[in-house]
């Protein structure tokens, strides 16, 4: 499976929140650019750090018309009681069967400590307004992603 093409209209996706609140993609057409992140499992470190890094750039990221939606695996149970740990002020949506990452190619061979498995790669989609993909950060690094975005954010919008 492949990522979605740049300047096209990525996969839509209809997904609970952690408040079980139906989300889809459409919903943001011709009113906000939105940041889609896909990351591996809520409350680990490596997660929390993104998620948290995210959530203190909500207002800078709102200045340039931009929301954020996380995507895992979780069950929205899980995905509740991360937003209320963490002060997740952003949809985070649950995956529970990796449809949607499969469709937006990011469900993958990982290797952690010697082990092979299948999960999610950590990726991150800019969509614009009119929902087209321009732009896709493959080489996330947890601690310095949310400055990635609103540097590229900063330059294009």
């Amino acid at each position: 499976m492949s990522f979605p093409k740049l300047g096209e209209f990525p996969p839509d996706f209809a997904l609970c929140n952690q408040d079980g609140r139906l989300v889809s993609l459409k919903d943001f057409h011709n009113k906000k650019n939105v940041i889609v992140y896909f990351y591996p499992k809520a409350a680990t470190p490596g997660c929390t750090t993104q998620a948290c890094g995210l959530r203190d750039y909500l207002t800078e990221f709102a200045q340039l018309d931009a929301i954020v939606v996380g995507i895992s695996p979780d069950a929205p149970s899980r995905l509740h009681k991360f937003a209320l740990k963490y002060d997740l002020r952003f949809d985070l949506l649950a995956d529970e069967d990796h449809e949607i990452a499969e469709r937006y190619g990011v469900w993958g061979l990982k290797k952690f400590m010697g082990r092979e498995f299948m999960g999610i790669l950590r990726t991150t989609f800019i969509i614009n307004k009119a929902g087209k993909l321009v732009h896709l950060i493959d080489k996330v690094n947890t601690k310095t992603h949310n400055d990635e975005i609103l540097t590229y954010m900063k330059a294009c919008f």
